[in-house]
């Protein structure tokens, strides 16, 4: 499992309420969500690779 570290945020109320209401339509805490939006967000940006992928294209082919 990967580190986790603490980090402080600050946020617009009605910005962290309308996470709270998705995270609990999506029956997960108001972290993960968080979390979960970020991870999507730098996935889509091709920041962050995915889970299972790896620098050696040649395990592919």
């Amino acid at each position: 499992m990967a580190e986790k570290k603490a980090y402080p945020l600050r946020i617009n109320a009605q910005v962290l309420d309308a996470v709270q209401r998705w995270a609990d339509d999506e029956l997960r805490s108001l972290n993960a969500q968080i979390e979960y939006v970020l991870r999507e967000a730098l996935r889509k940006s091709g920041r962050l690779k995915t889970p299972g992928t790896d620098d050696n294209e040649d395990t592919l082919k």
